[in-house]
């Protein structure tokens, strides 16, 4: 007889939270009952350049460690390395060094904290760049990276991103194979990317992600507008989807990505645990 799938955990994205302190952060989600957290390096919670980096990381881990929660390290902060660029520069650009000095740091940040992956996206392709080159490009630059992936013992988790570069998670998988099926290259799925931009079917693209899958993101959305909405407020089928999930028996967690909330971040937080609770029950009878 099969063993009963092992319960999700849930976590919750630091980009939700843009106006607490990282630590106030930590107790709410704690307090609510989440697993652990998504951390995104930002300039207001762990800034990877500031001077006391070492004492905020060790600070952080203990915290971590006290309230029992996980970590996954995320770099998605859109304006940290360019005030007027979204994502720039990308490993395709010219001049990537800042983006592998940023993937780098996260890699040690991550290790030090017991996160298993770091996240990452591609980013726009540069202007007139032609796809092929772009490609080779990524490659090349998450090649580099991966160097230091094998030094820390830390995953790569690459996300999908509507209207970037690798925006499905078909892209994502051409990208793994052009770094040679690398063990520690992974992806990350957000499902409510999937659901705005992907031709596939969203259990569809679970499965086809499940081989790589190290991170999932998880928020409301419709077709073809990249809003991220709190659960209920789109056109996911969640009991589907956390039984798609559950059946995976995958171990990582499942973070919650409202950046909007943040003005009200300690009761969208509420209200999204509470939801996916209620959703992981009706994904039992399925």
């Amino acid at each position: 007889m099969r063993p009963p799938p092992t319960p999700l955990k849930f976590g919750y994205g630091t980009n939700g939270f843009t106006h607490h302190r990282l630590a106030d952060v930590l107790v709410v989600l704690a307090d609510l009952g989440y697993d652990g957290v998504a951390l995104t390096l930002d300039h207001n919670h762990l800034d990877p350049y500031a001077e006391d980096l070492p004492r905020r990381v060790t600070a952080l881990a203990r915290q971590l460690d006290r309230l029992g929660l996980d970590v996954t390290v995320e770099t998605g902060a859109p304006f940290f390395l360019d005030p007027w660029g979204k994502h720039l520069p990308t490993l395709m650009s010219d001049g990537s060094e800042p983006r592998i000095d940023l993937l780098r740091r996260a890699l040690r940040i991550a290790a030090d904290l017991g996160s298993p992956t770091v996240h990452l996206c591609s980013g726009p392709a540069p202007e007139g760049l032609p796809e092929e080159d772009a490609f080779k490009r990524l490659a090349e630059g998450v090649g580099v990276v991966l160097e230091s992936a094998e030094k820390h013992g830390v995953a790569l988790a690459f996300e999908p991103e509507p209207y970037m570069f690798v925006d499905t998670v078909e892209r994502c998988l051409r990208l793994a194979r052009l770094v040679g099926g690398h063990p520690l290259f992974g992806v990350t799925l957000d499902i409510g990317h999937a659901h705005c931009v992907e031709e596939q079917p969203l259990l569809e693209c679970v499965r086809l992600a499940a081989p790589l899958l190290r991170n999932v993101q998880i928020e409301d959305m419709r077709r073809g507008v990249h809003r991220h909405l709190e659960f209920g407020s789109g056109e996911i089928d969640f009991p589907a989807v956390l039984a798609a999930l559950r059946d995976l028996d995958r171990r990582g967690l499942v973070s919650v990505e409202i950046q909007g909330g943040s003005l009200d971040a300690p009761e969208v937080a509420r209200r999204s645990i509470d939801y996916l609770r209620t959703a992981e029950r009706a994904a039992a009878d399925l």
